[in-house]
């Protein structure tokens, strides 16, 4: 067909737009680099901008499948950063540090009464800090994210490579290379003896040294240092066994304090804490049946040099039995040795006195008998004491309340100017108190501390002179209250202990986890996988070639010297000889690194 020419001088005719020039080429090429969207009319879709790609059809169900498909291409990037080994290390080491505000600011669910000290002294901090959670770290929402995303990072990295070190086990050792002196390690001598016969030999030579072989035609193959990954992977879901151990040992677990007294006994049940916290998923039904009587306290002390009321030795003498029928045993509980019974722990915390006093009612009617709840102020022991006597008669039978408070301090010295004790021991025990009349305000529904006097509606007694009422007693003295208001008696001393229980079902699983972590890092850091091959053939001269040669799979330094040592235990079957002249001298002995 004939062909027209434009005005521009450019071909008109039917065939001038298939016929290919330096433009189109450049078009194409360019096409072809470009990442733009195109349309796509042909498909009846059109490209679209997106991170994985893809052609979108027309219409909603285009638009709805294309995003599924970039929504899918998301997750599953995620979900290969999240199960990567980097990522791993990440959370491990957030994890690491995270636990140090743990450390450093006073947690709630260890001592209520240091975080409400803690917020009363650092008022602008308090609310920031409430606000992080950084008052109940191992609690608080960021703490859980980064303990929950490192346990999926471990599984993620642990399945895959657990199947995939399957398959290696199911596997053989692959055949020997082509050109075994291209290894690092190799050495080739000349011998009398048979193909098949040094075959045999290094199968068994290489059995023995417990390798897994393989036999081919000409060539023997082995591998070992498969624990070496085994160790990696026990390190992994040692990992995850200590992560359980501790969630569950968090949200089972229950820990409480009971301050108890010379003779009398605890039972551990709710009703006989004085303070308890317990686990998310714990249940009152979860606590171990045992009991304890402290029968006596001891303690010593550093009574001269720099160390001067240090405590040497603190001991509970306790009778214990576990479940209600079970028989007693005595033992001691030290501050590091504590009593392991039923499931639970019981550990020795502190230690204190316990004035015993009885008081009396204006009618001479005994109103209270035992121990005045007494708490320490410092490391010498002495020991703010309060006393609430409800429902108390005067003389004259009117019904009131009595308060007293003030300090035990087992060692007075008045030469030192203060009403401190001067050192822990009972040298000069005396109860220094005073007294209130009025209302306790313990019908008022709202709970109160034993260690704490509320006077704010009660009037303090005061002498005759109209001073303040206060005395100093020992042991055997009566305080004898003004206006017939009744006496109390300094009866004597005994010593108390307070003591922790505890309840983490989750430690023997923790001890389990650690050592093994510690036996698969041992193996996966010690244990080195490595190839060896040995071929054997017969040479131009007649005489047998045998080579051998070794692959680490991990950085070794030790292959050469395995290698040699393979080397001459398999010498004996296959002696060298020397080589006939001409023999290239890289083919006659052993290499450098692989020398016997």
């Amino acid at each position: 067909m004939a062909k027209t020419n434009g005005p521009a001088g450019t071909d008109t005719g039917p065939d001038a737009s298939h016929a290919p020039d330096a433009t189109d080429t450049e078009d194409s090429a360019a096409a072809a680099l470009s990442t733009a969207p195109v349309d796509d009319d042909a498909e009846g879709g059109r490209a679209v901008p997106g991170s994985f790609g893809g052609v979108r059809r027309p219409g909603a169900l285009g638009a709805l499948a294309w995003a599924g498909r970039e929504a899918l291409g998301w997750v599953r990037w995620c979900w290969r950063q999240l199960t990567s080994m980097r990522v791993a290390l990440i959370l491990l080491f957030l994890l690491s540090l995270a636990t140090v505000p743990g450390s450093l600011v006073p947690q709630t669910g260890v001592d209520e009464l240091k975080v409400e000290q803690w917020r009363g002294k650092h008022e602008t901090l308090a609310p920031i800090y409430d606000k992080l959670g950084l008052f109940h770290v191992y609690s608080s929402v960021w703490f859980s994210a980064i303990y929950i995303l490192l346990f999926v990072s471990l599984i993620g990295c642990i399945v895959p490579r657990t199947w995939q070190f399957v398959g290696q086990l199911r596997s053989r050792p692959p055949g020997a290379p082509r050109r075994l002196t291209r290894m690092p390690a190799h050495a080739t001598w000349h011998t009398s003896a048979e193909p098949e016969q040094v075959l045999a030999a290094a199968e068994r030579l290489l059995r023995r040294r417990r390798f897994r072989v393989e036999r081919a035609a000409d060539s023997v193959g082995a591998e070992k240092g498969y624990l070496r990954e085994a160790g990696n992977l026990l390190f992994h879901v040692s990992l995850i066994v200590m992560l359980v151990a501790f969630a569950s040992g968090q949200l089972f677990k229950s820990e409480g304090g009971k301050l108890v007294v010379e003779g009398d006994g605890f039972s551990n049940t709710l009703t006989q804490y004085d303070d308890f916290k317990s686990g998310s998923l714990f249940s009152a039904d979860d606590l171990d049946p045992f009991g304890f009587r402290l029968d006596s306290f001891s303690g010593s002390y550093e009574r001269t040099g720099p160390q001067k009321g240090t405590p040497r030795d603190y001991a509970a003498h306790i009778t214990y039995w576990d479940g209600p029928d079970g028989t007693p045993r005595k033992t001691t509980v030290k501050v590091n040795e504590p009593l392991e019974t039923a499931g639970s722990k019981v550990y020795l915390i502190g230690h204190g006195y316990a004035p015993m006093v009885t008081v009396r009612d204006g009618k001479g009617d005994v109103a209270f008998r035992g121990p005045m709840p007494s708490l320490p102020l410092d490391s010498n022991v002495t020991e703010t004491s309060v006393l609430k006597v409800p429902d108390y008669r005067d003389k004259d039978g009117k019904e009131s309340d009595l308060g007293f408070k003030g300090n035990f301090v087992p060692t007075l010295d008045l030469r030192a100017g203060t009403m401190l004790s001067q050192f822990p021991a009972l040298d000069n025990p005396r109860l220094v108190l005073t007294a209130y009349r009025g209302n306790l305000g313990l019908d008022s529904g709202v709970p109160q501390s034993v260690y704490q006097l509320d006077d704010s509606r009660m009037k303090q007694f005061t002498d005759p002179d109209g001073s303040k009422f206060a005395q100093i007693l020992k042991v055997g003295d009566t305080m004898t209250l003004p206006d017939g208001a009744g006496t109390l008696h300094f009866d004597g001393i005994r010593q108390w202990a307070t003591f922790q229980v505890s309840q983490k079902p989750g430690n023997g699983l923790a001890l389990a986890g650690a050592v093994g972590a510690l036996v698969g890092l041992a193996g996966s850091l010690f244990v080195q996988r490595r190839r060896v091959w040995v071929r054997a053939l017969a040479g131009e001269d007649g005489r047998t070639v045998v080579e051998l040669a070794g692959l680490a799979r991990s950085e070794s330094a030790r292959l050469p010297e395995e290698l040699a040592a393979l080397a001459a235990g398999l010498q004996p079957d296959a002696p060298p000889v020397a080589p006939e002249p001409g023999t290239p001298a890289d083919t006659a002995e052993p290499s450098e690194g692989a020398r016997a």
